[in-house]
C-alpha cells in the first residue's frame, strides 16, 4: 500500500523519528502504526546495542525541587548538538518529572519508572538512540530531603545542584548555598564528613611537599596538619568564603539567618565543566 505524507507526519510526531525512518517503517508495516512504531523501537535497541562501546560524556543535566525534597537528573549522549536539541532535553525533563512524582530510591528505580504512555523511561531512552544514532544513558540520578530543600541549574544545562536545610529558609538564602555548592564544589559539609581517604592523600602530599622544600623532618607532621585545615576551609562547605561576601563563612552566612540553620546535605552534578 502506498504510504502518505499524512501517514508519515503522524508517527514522526508519535516516535520522534525521522522522515525516511517513518516512511521505511510504515512501508515495512504496510501502514500498520503499532507495528511501525515496534520496527522504530527495534532499530533504537539495534543501535543501542552497536554504540554501547562509545562514550557518552555530553548531555542535560535538570534540577527541581518540591518543599523538603529535590531531585537531579542528566541524561547523557555522544555530542552537544544532541544534547541541546528540544527533544532530548524534553525527555531529560520528564524524567526528572517522574523522579520528583515517584521519589525513586536508585538510579535503577528511575530507569525503570513509567511514562505518562506507560512505558518505562529506558525504553524512551532505547527509542530516542534509534531516532539520533548516538548512545544515550541515564548518567546520574541524585535526591535530597529535608525540612527544606532547593535545587539550582547552572546556564546551560550541564551542571545543576541540590541542597538540603534543617529548617525553612528564605528562597533566596538556599538559592545562594546552592549556587556556593555549583562555584566550590565543596567535598562534605563539614570537616568530620570528609572522606578519611581524602584526608590521608592531602596529608601524604603535603609531607612530601614540606620536604622537597627541605624542611625538617620532626615539622612535617605539624606542616601537613597545617595544610589539612587549609583544606578544610577551601573544601568543606559551612567553612568555605561566601562567595558573595568573603568576610563570612558559609556557616556565619546561614547564622545571620537563623542561629540554628544549617546545611543536612547536598549533590552536584556536572557534565563537561569544572
Amino acid at each position: 500500500m502506498a504510504v502518505t505524507m499524512a501517514d508519515i507526519s503522524h508517527l514522526r510526531k508519535m516516535s520522534g523519528a525521522g522522515m525516511m525512518d517513518c516512511k521505511n517503517a510504515l512501508t515495512e508495516a504496510e501502514g500498520d502504526f503499532d507495528k511501525a512504531m515496534e520496527i522504530i523501537r527495534k532499530k533504537g535497541q539495534a543501535v543501542a546495542a552497536k554504540r554501547s562501546d562509545r562514550e557518552a560524556a555530553e548531555g542535560c543535566v535538570l534540577a527541581s525541587d518540591n518543599g523538603g525534597f529535590a531531585a537531579i537528573v542528566a541524561l547523557k549522549c555522544e555530542t552537544d548538538f544532541v544534547a541541546k536539541g528540544a527533544e532530548f532535553i524534553a525527555l531529560t525533563q520528564n524524567m526528572l518529572d517522574a523522579a520528583m512524582a515517584k521519589k525513586p530510591a536508585s538510579l535503577e528505580d528511575l530507569q525503570a519508572a513509567a511514562l505518562a504512555d506507560g512505558r518505562a523511561i529506558q525504553d524512551h531512552i532505547t527509542d530516542r538512540i534509534g531516532v539520533t544514532g548516538e548512545k544515550m544513558e541515564l548518567g546520574f540520578y541524585e535526591f535530597v530531603e529535608g525540612t527544606a530543600a532547593v535545587s539550582y541549574i547552572h546556564p546551560g544545562n550541564k551542571l545543576a545542584t541540590i541542597v538540603a536545610f534543617n529548617q525553612e529558609v528564605d528562597r533566596q538564602v538556599a538559592r545562594d548555598i546552592a549556587m556556593q555548592v555549583a562555584a566550590m564544589n565543596p567535598v562534605a559539609i563539614t570537616p568530620a564528613e570528609v572522606d578519611p581517604k581524602i584526608i590521608d592523600q592531602e596529608m601524604t602530599i603535603a609531607r612530601e611537599k614540606a620536604r622537597e622544600a627541605g624542611k625538617p623532618e620532626n615539622l612535617l607532621d605539624r606542616i601537613a596538619e597545617g595544610a589539612i585545615q587549609k583544606f578544610y576551609k577551601e573544601n568543606t562547605l559551612l567553612l568555605q568564603e561566601f562567595v558573595k561576601d568573603n568576610k563570612l563563612t558559609i556557616d556565619q552566612y546561614l547564622k545571620q539567618q537563623n542561629k540554628e540553620l544549617t546545611v543536612t546535605a547536598f549533590k552536584r552534578v556536572t557534565l563537561n565543566v569544572d
